[in-house]
């Protein structure tokens, strides 16, 4: 009679009964060294679907860390201390100090990294706790007036009624300061992610393949003079799989023409239309929550979108 199968502890060395074949895993203790937790640690980022350069800047962080206190130390051996000593170092006393906002970065890999090895039980204590996060707000973005707004819709709108009507231009300005999405967003619109037919109205779903950015999926309402612009731009260019089916750099010269044609002498870009249509929605009162799924964006990433948004409407206010 076989013997029954053990649970193995996380990140064992021995291979399972149930997997003879798959490869060993290493047992990740108190007593193990920092440069074999950051490589695993690594793993585990993959593991969680982080993308491949979320990997490399975190570890990246925390061999710089390796650097400074020795790779070999044990981490049960790293105390506060160390780690407030690095921070330190790297700003004060480092031949190449990082800016704010790789210091930020870095404090943020620095918590993220020991929290794990408190949570997988290999820590009992996260030393980096007292550590405090450093928040970097990075300088607000420029955006449209209200009466900007409606000349660039104007100057778009101008477009289709023109000796050689073009939709293009109205179709494009008025998706972007309606929805708020992002350039790869609408570079990756199908035409069956618009319903003209829906019964509350026509929509566009914002899709995702990947499976970790799943959560920035959502249903955007389009109103019906951007219906119509979207027809008669359909007629005129018969667009067969993608909505805007041309490079970026060709649909950043489009708003280029309706920023010139609107006589601004702000830059338009697909920035600047994200902003501005969440800042309308921020100034019309729409709720925060509502405003942070129709921009796809996490909690954690509201906090400083909301905190710019408040700062621009007291501005414009």
């Amino acid at each position: 009679m076989a013997e029954p199968k053990q649970d193995l502890p996380l990140f064992s060395s021995v291979e399972s009964q149930a997997a003879e074949t798959g490869p060993r895993r290493q047992v990740l203790l108190g007593e193990s060294s920092l440069s074999a937790a950051i490589q695993l640690w690594g793993q585990a980022l993959a593991d969680e679907g982080k993308s491949i350069h979320t990997v490399k800047a975190f570890t990246g962080d925390l061999r710089l860390v390796a650097r400074f206190l020795g790779g070999g130390i044990a981490l049960n051996a790293i105390g506060t201390h160390d780690l407030k000593n690095f921070l330190e170092w790297m700003q004060n006393r480092r031949k190449a100090p990082c800016s704010p906002k790789t210091y930020a970065r870095r404090v943020t890999s620095i918590k993220a990294f020991f929290r794990w090895l408190t949570a997988t039980g290999v820590l009992s204590e996260n030393v980096a706790d007292p550590i405090p996060q450093q928040t970097v707000l990075s300088p607000l973005p420029t955006v449209l007036t209200p009466d900007e707004v409606q000349r660039v819709l104007e100057a778009a709108d101008s477009f289709r009624a023109g000796e050689q009507p073009d939709a293009r231009p109205y179709a494009l300005v008025a998706l972007l300061l309606q929805t708020g999405i992002k350039k790869g967003e609408c570079l990756a619109i199908h035409l069956n992610h618009l319903d003209l037919e829906s019964g509350n109205g026509a929509v566009l779903f914002v899709r995702y393949g990947e499976v970790s950015k799943r959560y920035k999926e959502r249903r955007l309402p389009l109103d019906q003079d951007w219906v119509e612009a979207y027809r008669q731009y359909v007629r005129q260019y018969e667009p067969s799989d993608r909505l805007f089916p041309w490079s970026p750099r060709r649909l950043e010269y489009l708003l280029e023409d309706v920023g010139e044609a609107a006589g601004l002498e702000k830059h338009l870009s697909f920035d600047m239309c994200r902003w501005t249509s969440a800042l309308t929605d921020y100034r019309a009162g729409l709720d925060k929550n509502k405003i942070r799924q129709r921009l796809g964006i996490s909690k954690i990433q509201w906090r400083e979108v909301g905190r710019k948004l408040a700062r621009l409407a007291e501005q414009m206010d």
